[in-house]
């Protein structure tokens, strides 16, 4: 009936939801591995010996036509390196690669890449900021200038070259082949057409697939994504790096490392803008530095400890050769590790929970997600709607303007913002704007963010107030102008607030939009204490490799989503419906009470 109460379902799951989230956070008993942390640094005990197949795809020392004869002495003139921001190395990084990059139970970027570049500019005398983004925007940041280094285990190819400028090596790269268990393919030379063979978009092992083995890869946008994926045997095979795939694999995945090849054409280093060669030079020298008072082999004995290849060391040509544990030998006498050749497929349910449903996980993600994630994710959906609101109204007024001066203008607007991909124009507005107006920003890519976001929220509400404007009869317009308003009083007073009320439903859809995108800003570069829900669940993920931390941060999208469109329904159907009859009559109307004593 119309005057009764409705409950909707989505209250239902709108408590469902609370009620999780709730029991997660009173601390319900963690699922075994709960608490493992990628993050953390293995450990010498965890050395491996010398992969095999390595001569297949190696290219001897005399291939190395980019590592320096030599390094300029220690100190170097901090001043002339051309930062950012002088005395702060602003470096560009990942999240989602560990133990050579990521972020960890702390939410402090760490890892082996990482923690050698803090070694190097201690020997300079420089601090670090660090600030993540996404590998597929990382090389085109920093020959931007938006960082000073990129720190992402870059493996220096002849393509990027042309890009930025690098370093001498400071780490070397393995590929392996991993297979689910059980399965037929044993090596790299058994790739073929038709199998689906999983890589990293954008990454050395993509071109070592599509380049080499002249195979078309299944492409994903980071490692965790790929691995679930194998798991399930969406995927044949994954083309890995090394020291990515050992630490993500464990002991009763139901997948193995089945081979290993060295990585092709030349070493790890961090990235530098070309131009800027006085800081790769400085760079160089603390690398050598750092390998000459053990440094360099500290790390690399606790972060990622495996015998180097044949004729192979980091740092200049005249660098000397690193002082390392016998791992080949740590490696024949450590216990072995599990072999997961023999493990069965897991029930789909049980892929389900395992990878869903780890309670634990859920306990560990909400305080994150709760003081970060979702103070940064309504800051930047709540100050872009303003924006895109305000802005759209002025599209959509002169998009319905008789003066073609007003009209094509607010047209090319919205069809070039409407048709480019979000992550296009977030990627525009931060590398193309971010450089002018630095010195308002401090740099920083935050306000930057919520600007791109704004302006593509304005081409879609600008066309939404529009059809809505339109959708009001002539007659209103008319009949404002027959009481003496003028034209723009008309519209403000009359059109508008009825074209407004008519696509309610349509602006909240697309502030909810709008609330999803706020993820992209990432793309951007910010750091941890910038990061919105999604991420702070992605570099969760990455810590752990398991997928619980996301369905957490996609519980809080929904907690925010689903109160709001209940909230949109119940305003239109208010609006639609009117006042009740008895709040609305007039005192003497018939159907007033004083009206109905009088007539008594």
């Amino acid at each position: 009936m119309i005057g009764e109460p409705r409950h909707p379902a989505s209250l239902k799951v709108l408590v469902v939801l609370l009620a999780t989230l709730f029991v997660a956070a009173l601390g319900v008993a963690p699922a075994a591995g709960a608490d493992g942390d990628q993050c953390a640094p293995p450990g010498v005990g965890s050395a491996s010996a010398l992969p095999t197949n390595l001569a297949s795809a190696a290219k001897g020392p005399a291939a190395d036509k980019y590592t320096t004869p030599g390094v300029e002495p220690l100190p170097v003139n901090v001043g002339a390196l051309g930062l950012g921001t002088p005395g702060v190395l602003t470096v560009g990084t990942l999240s989602d690669a560990p133990p050579s990059i990521c972020i960890d139970a702390r939410g402090q970027f760490t890892g082996f890449d990482n923690e050698l570049l803090r070694a190097i500019a201690a020997k300079l005398g420089l601090k670090v900021n660090f600030v993540g983004t996404d590998f597929s925007g990382l090389l085109a940041q920093v020959a931007a200038r938006r960082f000073d280094v990129g720190s992402s285990s870059i493996t220096t190819t002849d393509a990027r070259r042309r890009t930025v400028g690098f370093t001498n090596g400071y780490d070397f790269g393995y590929f392996s082949l991993v297979v689910p268990s059980g399965s037929a393919l044993k090596s790299f030379s058994q790739l073929a057409a038709g199998q689906r063979i999983g890589v990293v978009q954008g990454t050395v092992q993509e071109a070592y697939v599509v380049d080499t083995l002249h195979l078309d890869p299944v492409k994903f946008p980071d490692y965790n994504t790929v691995y679930a994926s194998l798991k399930t045997r969406q995927i044949d095979a994954w083309v890995a790096p090394s020291q990515q795939a050992v630490g993500t694999v464990r002991a009763g995945d139901p997948a193995q490392i089945v081979e290993n090849t060295f990585s092709l054409d030349n070493f790890v280093a961090y990235a530098v803008a070309k131009e800027n060669r006085p800081l790769i030079d400085a760079l160089n020298a603390g690398l050598d530095a750092v390998i000459a008072d053990g440094t360099w082999a500290k790390l690399y004995s606790e972060w990622v400890p495996r015998a180097l290849p044949p004729g192979w060391k980091p740092g200049s040509k005249a660098a000397p050769v690193p002082q390392l544990p016998d791992f080949a030998t740590i490696a024949a006498t450590k216990k072995p590790t599990a072999d997961n050749s023999g493990v069965a497929p897991k029930s789909v349910l049980r892929q389900l929970k395992d990878s869903f449903l780890d309670w634990g996980l859920y306990r560990k993600a909400i305080p994150d997600l709760l003081t970060t994630g979702l103070p940064n994710t309504l800051i930047l959906t709540v100050s872009a709607s303003v924006i895109g609101l305000a802005l759209g109204l002025v599209l959509a007024v002169a998009g319905i303007s008789t003066s073609r001066w007003l009209r094509w203008p607010a047209r090319v607007y919205t069809d070039v913002f409407r048709g480019l991909p979000e992550v296009v124009i977030i990627l525009l507005i931060g590398l193309g704007v971010g450089p002018l107006v630095g010195s308002l920003t401090g740099n920083d890519p935050y306000p930057l963010g919520i600007a791109a976001l704004g302006l593509m929220a304005a081409a879609y509400v600008g066309e939404i107030l529009r059809s809505g404007i339109q959708s009001v009869e002539a007659g209103q317009l008319e009949a404002s102008r027959a009481l003496g308003f003028s034209y723009s009083r008309s519209m403000r007073l009359v059109v508008v607030p009825q074209g407004i009320r008519r696509v309610l439903p349509a602006l909240v859809n697309q502030f909810i939009a709008l609330l999803k995108a706020s993820s992209l800003v990432y793309f951007l570069g910010l750091i941890a204490s910038q990061r919105e829900l999604f991420q702070v669940g992605r570099d969760l993920n990455a810590q752990t490799g398991n997928l619980s931390p996301l369905v957490a941060a996609g519980l809080f999208y929904l907690l925010l989503t689903i109160p709001l469109t209940h909230l949109v329904n119940v305003i239109d159907d208010r609006l639609r419906r009117g006042r009740p009859v008895a709040d609305s009559a007039e005192p003497n109307s018939p159907a007033s009470p004083a009206a109905t004593q009088e007539m008594v």
